[in-house]
């Protein structure tokens, strides 16, 4: 999404094989269709490749571009670009053809140091090669060559950093910050889940991109969360009625990686986890993060001194708990505490990445 020369929020998304325009006038919309039912890049548009994954780049002196392309089977992708009009959907000249090497798709524009770097995605995105890749210019339609760190963001398999690409690059208090996807922890099922990262990104006054060390925390920008003051819980220990995999182990809730979550085995009934703070301690408030957060859950929140007794300080079972986070601002003096889930929520339900404690 980019404010345009003309003062609209302009944004281009992927619809099938085709790329479609909206406008609005506030970045939460209402988004209105910009050219009436139509697509801005049709799927014949360049025969034999995808018409996918287009982005607007805005040059220095207000100059609008349109780059996009992608290939099939997962070879031969092709970049193109164009100039556009003010109103953002009406070309301003040829289509050009502007695919660097070891190009892909999901290309992303950014000027620094005025050098124009083409920063784009190679591999299989299902696949272990998935990764991010630049090439430098010295205007929008380049030529581009690729730059000498290129690839920038690969797998890193021991660090649990699998298949990370398709960015996008913004700036914040002056810094620049990548933003991508990477395979979902733990890669299992048969399911390629993908989880959205940020690490810093650093351009060089010489014309290159530094190699980026994805990390699990995240910048200070990604951190200040709710639970990011949570003291009790960091001693705790965790506990559960059942567990996926190794992978998936009640622990994750506590060791601050947002990459990471508890997931009840698939087939389980009556799934509970339970915190252990070691000592009766006086508890304010509780952050729980499902990993979805747009999934609705059933369950109670229960607090205990000695184990055996327990007292309810949250029931979700008959209005279902949305969202992240779920905050429970209930005071309690307690040295357990549990979240327990009905028998006719399946385990294949119920994953939590945190369960912070204040």
């Amino acid at each position: 999404m980019v404010e345009g020369p003309d003062g609209k929020l302009h944004m281009v998304v992927s619809v099938g094989n085709e790329v479609w325009a909206g406008a609005a006038d506030h970045p939460l919309g209402p988004w209105r269709d910009a050219l009436g039912g139509r697509p801005l890049i049709p799927e014949n548009f360049r025969p034999g490749f995808h018409m996918i994954d287009a982005e607007y780049f805005l040059d220095d002196d207000g100059q609008a571009y349109l780059y996009w392309g992608s290939g099939h089977n997962w070879k031969n992708g092709r970049c193109w670009a164009v100039k556009l009009k003010p109103d953002m959907v009406t070309f301003d000249g040829e289509v050009k053809d502007v695919t660097p090497a070891n190009y892909f798709e999901a290309p992303f524009m950014v000027k620094r140091h005025g050098l124009y770097f083409l920063m784009y995605s190679a591999g299989n995105t299902m696949k272990e090669d998935y990764r991010v890749h630049y090439a430098v210019g010295r205007s929008p339609f380049g030529p581009f060559f690729e730059g000498p760190e290129s690839p920038i963001l690969v797998t890193d398999e021991k660090a649990n950093v699998v298949s990370p690409g398709h960015h996008a690059v913004f700036r914040h208090e002056d810094r620049d910050y990548i933003l991508y996807h990477r395979h979902s922890i733990p890669r299992n099922h048969g399911f390629m889940g993908r989880q959205v990262c940020v690490d810093p990104l650093n351009f060089t006054a010489d014309g290159r991109i530094e190699r980026v060390v994805p990390k699990h925390r995240g910048p200070p920008l990604a951190q200040g969360r709710l639970e990011s003051l949570a003291s009790i819980s960091a001693g705790a220990t965790a506990s559960a009625s059942s567990e996926d995999s190794a992978a998936t182990s009640a622990a994750c809730v506590l060791d601050g990686n947002y990459a990471t979550r508890w997931a009840a085995a698939r087939d389980a009934k009556g799934a509970w986890l339970m915190l252990d703070l070691g000592a009766e301690k006086s508890v304010t408030r509780q952050v729980l993060r499902p990993e979805y957060a747009w999934k609705s859950c059933r369950f109670t929140v229960e607090a205990s001194s000695d184990g055996k007794t327990w007292l309810t300080l949250a029931n979700y079972l008959k209005e279902p708990a949305i969202g992240s986070p779920i905050e429970i601002a209930k005071p309690v003096t307690a040295r357990y505490l549990r979240i327990v889930f009905p028998e006719d929520v399946p385990g294949s339900a119920i994953s939590l990445f945190v369960w912070a404690v204040q």
